[in-house]
């Protein structure tokens, strides 16, 4: 099994990629989802995230609430990373106990927080980072989200830089044009890993 950790920061254009290399034969993993699940009410980590953020940020039903605690979150780098620390490592578990049930050739990893979650990054034969201006970021979240400007560079903010999620990569995608150059890449990209994964099951390593 190959497996590529993808990520790349708010609006860049990650969720297109993910579909369009799922198109092309990938599993997708997406690691939003195991957020979820981690999350989900009874278990350890919902119960941690309780005593650390309080009654305020569930719903009635006893779930939690993602939004409220966004907004908690994301005003406060402390509190952020209060929560990425009891969230990362069950996210980890839940990534590695997925892929060990697998039987697919590539897997595409796609996680925001790839390469700051430490663990999970370490599953990942490269990693591929997705970008894109600010200017376009913000239009996207405009158009998309419906966030005005001060909360858009707000939540982009929160994030690590796009130049150091680069130092970490791979190969890097540039989303600022039609999906049209993006799919080129990424066309180019998925070719070079089919090569890979050919060599990886003859023995004999891609030179």
């Amino acid at each position: 099994m190959y497996i590529i950790g993808l990520t790349g920061n708010i609006a860049t254009g990650k969720s297109t990629v993910l579909q369009y290399l799922q198109n092309l034969g990938a599993y997708v993993l997406d690691a939003d989802k195991l957020t979820h699940a981690s999350m989900q009410q009874g278990s350890h980590t919902y119960w941690a995230i309780v005593d650390s953020f309080g009654n305020a940020i569930l719903q009635a039903s006893g779930a939690i609430d993602r939004a409220q605690l966004g907004k908690v979150v994301f005003s406060d780098p402390a509190k952020l990373a209060q929560l990425e620390a009891l969230v990362h490592p069950a996210v980890f578990d839940l990534a590695r106990r997925e892929l060990a049930g697998l039987e697919a050739d590539v897997v595409v990893l796609e996680a925001i927080k790839l390469l700051e979650a430490g663990r999970l990054v370490t599953l990942c034969d490269e990693v591929w980072v997705v970008t894109a201006s600010e200017a376009t970021q913000l239009r996207r979240l405009h158009e998309t989200r419906g966030m005005d400007e001060a909360e858009a560079k707000r939540r982009m903010a929160a994030q690590s830089s796009q130049a150091e999620k680069i130092k970490h990569a791979n190969r890097v995608f540039t989303n600022d044009t039609t999906p049209a150059a993006l799919y080129a890449q990424l066309d180019q990209a998925w070719a070079a890993v089919l090569q890979q994964v050919a060599a990886n099951q003859d023995g004999v390593p891609d030179k």
